[in-house]
């Protein structure tokens, strides 16, 4: 598939480039676990925390609201599922990545979702980008099967356990952890209790 930069014209209906100085960040993020066979996922790390950036996320980018800086550290050449958030998100490329993502508005009324409909675009090492709430998403992937770093900032509490399970209908279904409404794919292999409603391929890159 074609692989777009976020600085193409086709990323601004997903998101931004922010003009924020990540180089500390970055830099910390190498420390972090970065499995060669699978992808791990932590909401928030209190060595990313304690960087002054943190209070740059909060203050600037989400208007003093509390947030959580995490990672997303891995190896993935596959979309397996689509999440969205009642927020924006803040991706930070501390390797080189490519993200793969979507538009809410084309996830049909029974919850479905053409996975023909994913683009992909090169997130830089070094760069940092707002994805907006209407823009679908999931872990990143490797630039040529290579492992990825990519810091993940959200509001407080953002894909935490939920407190009550979630509902057997509407939306609802889709709820699969604090703020956060997951599509997955048959091959996805997100779990028994995931709503499976990504229609045609897994996206591979």
């Amino acid at each position: 598939m074609e692989i777009k930069k976020v600085t193409d014209p086709a990323f601004r209906k997903y998101g931004k480039v922010l003009d924020i100085d990540v180089t500390e960040l970055v830099e910390a993020m190498q420390a972090l676990p970065c499995p060669s066979d699978a992808v791990v996922y932590e909401p928030g790390d209190a060595s990313l925390e304690a960087l002054p950036v943190y209070e740059e996320f909060q203050r600037v980018v989400y208007g003093q609201m509390p947030v959580q800086v995490g990672y997303c550290n891995g190896s993935n050449q596959k979309m397996n599922a689509v999440e969205y958030h009642r927020c924006s998100e803040i991706n930070v490329g501390a390797t080189d990545a490519i993200l793969l993502l979507g538009w809410l508005p084309d996830v049909k009324d029974d919850f479905t979702y053409d996975s023909s409909l994913i683009e992909a675009f090169f997130l830089p090492k070094g760069t940092a980008v707002q994805i907006y709430e209407t823009t679908l998403h999931y872990a990143p992937c490797g630039i040529d099967g290579a492992p990825f770093r990519v810091t993940i900032v959200l509001p407080k509490e953002t894909n935490y356990a939920l407190e009550t399970p979630h509902g057997a209908t509407g939306e609802d279904r889709l709820l699969a952890a604090r703020n956060k409404w997951l599509i997955a794919h048959k091959d996805g292999g997100c779990g028994d209790d995931a709503f499976v409603g990504i229609i045609g391929e897994n996206v591979t890159v």
